[in-house]
């Protein structure tokens, strides 16, 4: 790192993830949702530009994890299914912020290492290049969190919730690390940091101090029009519904601390906040739960850049662009200003977000092609676990509202989600819908193609007239 950089007025970008496990993009007050608050969150959104057209590409932990780490998709860089571990030869984007000066950190949940067990130990060597890893594999107890990492390698428990916990460590080594270096440097060394925590993820149990509003009477939830009524699935998704907005609302209240605390550090007016969830839930929506699904609550993931001076760092809105779970790295790296390795497969929208004053916008605007008009999506494996669907299958959904989705050899959805964006009306096998079906099925051959994935698609021509 030079001096310069270090005494530079206006210094180079830092970046931080904030990555929810399971959080829909429709659950968040600025999305419209009447049965939770998320003021903090919802100032992001205001403060920042909204992707609120992202997916999760594949819906599923690892898969999820491996893509966004790697900028590969889950078929190239292998990490298919959950559990599974990304090989420590792919380079991961710790390697290009390392090479251009950034200290790199990774704070919670990993889920990379090929176990599903909360005992699993992560050696140094499996930890993606991070200069300060301090995380667990997996775990799905909230209120009993393990961790092992740089510098203490037996795992211990951590005090109270896991998101307030985890936040305590996130905030205590940013806050280290902007002292140390400025008190050593003159000058502090950037920093790409990421907070990787398990809720909203099931099981749906709030910290003991949620102040939802409905946690205490899920009857009171209004349910979206695609969640059967009268029976089970109306009550499970009340119960659940209810402590999944007090998790929600709790990661609420740690995004406010962030914030305060960037502000106290001084670091707030140069940090870039990405803010978005690994896939979504289906909590009762067409009768499923949870992930590995195509429904719009499966797939679709909030997605905020956003930096606490606003206008002074960045461009204010909505952006159309369906980007995708391999698009956040190249993002990443464009708001730090950092080159996009050549293997990465995403596409970099950093230019899309950050204002033409920031020294790095010069960098991100470059020539580019124009963004993606579709995303592809993935679910490679079988998947038995319940209230999922049991078949590989693959999918795009489009800029301009479209989802089309394919099981082996078979057509299976399409929707008009501009028209329907509860999914209620699947047109796959309507003929007044066959020139848009063929449309979406050739996106859907090209992605296939590109990516060099393999997946036997249907026939979709119709039968000639008799």
């Amino acid at each position: 790192m030079t001096e310069q950089y270090l005494r530079d007025s206006y210094p180079r970008a830092n970046v931080l993830w904030i990555m929810c496990d399971q959080l829909r993009a429709g659950a968040l007050g600025y999305r419209d949702d009447p049965n939770v608050r998320t003021p903090n969150i919802d100032n992001l959104a205001r403060g920042g530009m909204r992707f609120d057209n992202a997916v999760a590409g594949a819906p599923w932990c690892c898969p999820f994890r491996g893509a966004l780490l790697s900028g590969l998709y889950p078929n190239v860089c292998c990490v298919t299914k959950t559990p599974s571990a990304l090989d420590p030869s792919i380079p991961t984007i710790t390697r290009p912020l390392r090479e251009a000066g950034y200290h790199t950190a990774w704070i919670g949940k990993w889920h990379l290492d090929g176990s599903n067990s909360r005992d699993h130990f992560v050696p140094p060597e499996r930890r993606g290049g991070f200069d300060h890893w301090m995380g667990y594999e997996n775990n799905n107890n909230q209120n009993e969190v393990y961790v092992h990492g740089t510098g203490q390698e037996r795992p211990r428990r951590l005090p109270g919730y896991e998101t307030d916990a985890l936040t305590d460590l996130l905030l205590e080594h940013i806050g280290g690390h902007v002292k140390k270096t400025r008190d050593e440097q003159g000058g502090y060394q950037p920093f790409f940091a990421a907070l990787s925590m398990q809720p909203p993820h099931n099981p749906y149990v709030p910290p003991t101090d949620s102040q939802a509003r409905y946690y205490e009477n899920p009857a009171q939830i209004e349910l979206a029009p695609n969640v059967p009524r009268g029976g089970r699935t109306e009550k499970q998704a009340r119960l659940d519904l209810a402590g999944y907005y007090g998790m929600i609302e709790s990661i609420d209240v740690n995004v406010g601390r962030i914030r305060e605390a960037l502000k106290d550090m001084g670091v707030d007016r140069e940090t870039y906040i990405l803010f978005f969830s690994d896939h979504g839930d289906c909590l009762g929506a067409h009768g499923q739960w949870h992930k590995s699904s195509p429904w719009e609550e499966s797939i679709r993931i909030p997605f905020i850049v956003s930096a606490l001076g606003g206008k002074a760092n960045m461009n204010i809105g909505s952006a159309p662009y369906v980007l995708n779970h391999v698009d956040i790295a190249p993002t990443t790296l464009g708001l730090c200003g950092v080159d996009v390795p050549e293997g990465m497969q995403g596409y970099d929208y950093s230019r899309f977000c950050m204002n033409k004053n920031r020294p790095e916008f010069s960098r991100a605007k470059g020539e580019h092609p124009a963004p993606p008009d579709s995303a592809y999506l993935q679910q490679i494996p079988h998947k038995l676990q319940s209230h999922t669907v049991n078949r590989p299958w693959r999918g795009v959904v489009t800029q301009d509202g479209w989802k089309y989705v394919c099981t082996p050899e078979n057509d299976w959805l399409l929707f008009d989600n501009n028209e329907d964006p509860y999914e209620i009306a699947n047109l796959c096998y309507n003929v007044n819908h066959q020139e848009q079906k063929e449309r979406l099925h050739g996106l859907l051959e090209g992605w296939i193609h590109r990516t060099g994935d393999e997946f036997p698609l249907p026939d979709i021509a119709l039968p000639a007239k008799k």
